[in-house]
């Protein structure tokens, strides 16, 4: 990402410190620095919105300047584009035992469309791919090798999972002493469970970044190509001529390639080979692929329907990388006015905040819906939160309620990202703490076996 106008990717790129797990740079941006003439200012009475703009300000002074703010910019879109999916398609219905989970694509299948808006784990795998190109391309120049390169990168990965699953381990041994419907702990346990397979493919993805980085030098973004066509041979077998004799479970070879077309992406927007014109070819050719999946009898969904004779993610078919094309192509088209935008302070504040602390809002977003369901739940059903999903009204009232799941995803968030790092001075850091997370893991595993 060189950082010119013409939405490009570049070497530079390289020390722009665009890796979220590597929150140095981010550390220092978010950190609040001296205080100053603003800050005395609003410590004076200046009010809430100069105190917010001053923080802001500091982020945005402390921030370096070769700090590559649209990759940030982008994969806070895809955090807040999943986040929201979820919430939207998760319903979450009181029944006598207990919570249970419903589809509203399943009742009202018009809304199948805006799946392709909220489905943005394209755009996530495509930065990450960005990230750790960049980020073993500095660690090489440090005289790293790769085993302490991913060593890192897996730590990284692994903490805010362990954290969310110990807490889910100990939520599962105690709730039935406490009350809490089985069929309540059964839900959790599957909403905790669903995103983590993101998290074991991503850990996959990233440990290819070798594989992909001299694949970028050999072919560029050309590179893309091989696993999407590994994704079509897959899907032409599934509903080809020879679809009788192919088992259902075989699509699931599909789940590595279909994101590491997008990891592959951003390998090349690392390396400065994904500028405006292959942009625009990925925006119009995975727009027009997508419509041509669905006219070929593809589900409309970008996500899975309960019932469905068809889906597109479980197993993933083609229309996945078709539409992840058409985001990232429109990411790279639109780089430099975010760019330009996110030079805001109070605008960069927020994605460096949110970049901060990405994987643990991922990992407990599901669970904030259903801790705002469980509270509603003591009323019986409540529009939109836990009554059956059947029309629009369903719709609007859901639209109502994304503020207090996202209030209580904050609240869970600014208690749960100080161990996204380093566990040394946390609680974790002790011997007895790691145990304490080890058995609240291996409890939630046995826990989810038995419930699931």
């Amino acid at each position: 990402m060189s950082g010119t106008g013409d939405g490009s990717g570049g070497r530079g790129a390289g020390r722009s410190g665009a890796d979220a797990p590597d929150r140095a740079s981010a550390g220092r941006a978010a950190a609040p620095g001296p205080g100053g003439t603003a800050e005395r200012s609003a410590r004076r009475g200046a009010g809430p919105l100069r105190t917010l703009r001053s923080a802001a300000e500091r982020i945005d002074r402390a921030t370096p300047p070769s700090r590559d703010r649209a990759v940030d910019g982008v994969r806070a879109a895809a955090v807040v584009g999943v986040v929201l999916g979820h919430w939207l398609v998760t319903g979450l219905v009181a029944a006598p035992g207990g919570l249970e989970t419903a589809s509203p694509l399943a009742a009202m299948p018009g809304l199948a469309p805006a799946s392709w808006l909220l489905n943005t784990l394209g755009l996530f795998f495509f930065v990450g791919g960005c990230a750790a190109a960049l980020g073993l391309c500095r660690s090489r120049e440090r005289g790293e090798g790769y085993a302490h390169w991913i060593r890192a990168r897996s730590a990284r990965l692994a903490r805010p999972v362990l954290v969310v699953t110990a807490a889910w381990g100990a939520a599962l041994a105690a709730g039935p002493a406490l009350g809490v419907p089985e069929e309540t702990l059964r839900t959790g346990a599957l909403l905790t469970v669903q995103p983590l397979w993101f998290v074991a493919v991503y850990a996959v993805t990233t440990a290819l970044t070798p594989v992909a980085l001299a694949a970028d030098r050999r072919w560029g973004a050309a590179a893309a190509l091989p696993p999407a066509a590994v994704v079509a041979a897959v899907d032409l077998a599934r509903y080809g001529p020879w679809a009788p004799a192919v088992p259902d479970w075989a699509g699931y070879a599909n789940v590595l390639p279909v994101w590491l077309f997008a990891y592959q992406l951003g390998v090349a927007w690392a390396g400065g080979r994904l500028r405006r014109p292959p942009g625009l070819l990925l925006l119009v050719g995975g727009a027009l692929g997508v419509a041509a999946l669905v006219c070929a009898g593809y589900p409309v969904s970008a996500v899975g329907v309960p019932g469905a004779d068809r889906s597109n993610s479980a197993p993933p078919s083609l229309l996945l990388p078709a539409l992840a094309a058409a985001q990232i192509g429109a990411a790279v088209l639109l780089r430099a006015p975010l760019e330009r935008l996110l030079r805001r302070p109070l605008a960069w504040a927020a994605v460096a905040g949110l970049n901060l602390c990405a994987l643990t809002v991922f990992c407990w977003h599901l669970t904030a819906l259903l801790l705002v369901a469980a509270a509603g739940s003591v009323w019986g059903p409540v529009p939109g939160l836990t009554d059956p999903p059947g029309d629009p009204a369903w719709a609007a009232w859901r639209l109502a309620w994304i503020a207090p799941a996202a209030a209580v995803l904050a609240a869970v968030t600014a208690v749960a990202r100080r161990f996204e790092g380093p566990w040394s001075d946390t609680v974790l850091g002790t011997p007895v703490g790691r145990a304490a997370a080890g058995l609240g893991a291996a409890a939630f595993a046995v826990g989810t076996a038995l419930l699931l």
